[in-house]
């Protein structure tokens, strides 16, 4: 037992930067960008189905890996990640280039135009694959561009996960639409969203057009939930279901916009 964990955590060591904490047994946890105690209390907000037997889950942009173990953990089979850009990216040296970029109050340039951009040889899937191996997971790999590729080719899928990669798209109503074409049933949806107390009932979205949200240039737009729910239907959903709206205390700030993170579930019409 010994041996084993030593070799779980030499091998967990070797992969620089952890984004999530997944318990990979042998008592070895990755030490994660995201604590353990915080992708629980996500896990919880996003209320994915207790018993996914029997049902097919995408987790796009999924990254380590954790929510789709978790999918697997509660029965679905067929369960893959469909990533890229993080997965092309040298994630020791792209964290090292943001941090100093923050630091210095500079704009950082887009990623994938520095050194750290190497969709050859996908350095940042080796969390994913060290995951998976050590919990002997069947977890599917899928290393595609999701705006680029075949949404046919993707296949549908029962759920589909699309956990914090909005406000991450440039185009976000076309990211949407091919969202709704992969989701056969269930969309998870967790974003970055604002809220703008008076105007609730409007159809929001703040841009940002450079580095303003978290020094971080490859954040582009945040909705408020009127936006976000419009943008779904429009995009093929039938309703929306909101499981986090905006705190009170923010509604009785006044002024704004004022952030926060919205989870809601889009249903596909049945």
């Amino acid at each position: 037992m010994l041996s084993k964990r030593r070799d779980a955590r030499r091998l967990v060591d070797q992969v620089g930067v952890w984004f999530h904490s997944i318990d990979v047994g042998h008592g070895v946890t990755t030490p994660g960008l995201k604590s353990a105690e915080t992708l629980a209390a996500e896990l919880e907000t996003m209320d994915l189905p207790e018993d996914l037997t029997g049902r097919s889950v995408l987790d796009i942009g999924g990254w380590d890996g954790y929510f789709a173990f978790e999918a697997e953990r509660r029965g679905a089979a067929p369960v893959a990640v469909l990533d890229h850009y993080t997965w092309s990216l040298d994630l020791v040296g792209q964290q090292a280039y943001w941090r100093e970029c923050l630091e210095a109050g500079v704009h950082p340039e887009p990623y994938h135009e520095t050194e750290y951009w190497h969709p050859d040889t996908l350095p940042g899937k080796h969390g994913f694959d060290t995951a998976r191996s050590l919990r002997d997971s069947r977890v599917e790999a899928i290393a595609v561009d999701f705006l680029a590729c075949d949404p046919a080719a993707v296949g549908s899928w029962d759920v589909v996960l699309y956990l914090g990669v909005l406000y991450h798209m440039e185009d976000p109503l076309r990211a949407l639409r091919r969202l709704a074409a992969v989701t056969r049933e269930l969309a998870i949806v967790e974003t970055e969203a604002v809220v703008v107390p008076g105007h609730e009932n409007a159809a929001l979205w703040r841009f940002f057009p450079g580095a303003e949200l978290n020094g971080d240039v490859s954040n582009w737009w945040a909705p408020n939930l009127t936006g976000l729910s419009g943008a779904l239907t429009a995009a093929g959903f039938e309703r929306v279901e909101v499981k986090a709206g905006p705190p009170a205390e923010l509604l009785d700030a006044g002024g704004g916009p004022h952030r926060y993170r919205a989870v809601v579930h889009a249903f596909k019409p049945s």
